[in-house]
């Protein structure tokens, strides 16, 4: 998933990863530094949860 920023430019933040369910996910952030995206685990410490919940997570670390 990329976002998009007010000048048009796109920027890498994370992939979704199907957990066997449409309302569990996995979710991965990408890295700049690395240019790599690395398995994270959400706020509460589960690793799955709903895309809604990675997406937060994300927005907070890249944009908050």
């Amino acid at each position: 998933m990329d976002g998009e920023l007010a000048d048009g430019e796109r920027v890498k933040l994370m992939r979704l990863r199907y957990g066997g369910s449409a309302s569990r996910w996995g979710f991965a952030l990408y890295l700049a530094s690395s240019d790599k995206y690395e398995d994270s685990t959400l706020p509460t410490g589960s690793f799955a949860d709903t895309p809604e919940e990675a997406l937060d997570c994300a927005f907070g670390l890249y944009l908050g």
